[in-house]
């Protein structure tokens, strides 16, 4: 379970689950913006310290509440890829 924080083999749920191959690039690539990335080894999040784990799950948290508040203030434009 060390290759994030979601298995699909579980049973795990998302509340979207179109968004999880999204999400799960975007912690990555996170991860890469914040110097985090070179502890981890073809997905493997086991040499990632408990605390550059929670750096990535915390800048994430503030961009999606971010976007939300852009959002619902009508001042949100999604980009595209």
């Amino acid at each position: 379970m060390a290759r994030g924080s979601y298995n699909r083999s579980r049973g795990a749920t998302h509340v979207v689950p179109e968004a999880w191959d999204a999400m799960n690039q975007w912690k990555y690539e996170v991860a890469r913006e914040l110097g985090v990335d070179t502890n981890i080894q073809n997905g493997y999040w086991g040499n990632v310290t408990s605390r550059d784990a929670g750096t990535v799950g915390g800048h994430m948290t503030r961009k999606m509440v971010e976007m939300a508040q852009q959002q619902l203030a009508g001042k949100y434009t999604p980009t595209t890829k």
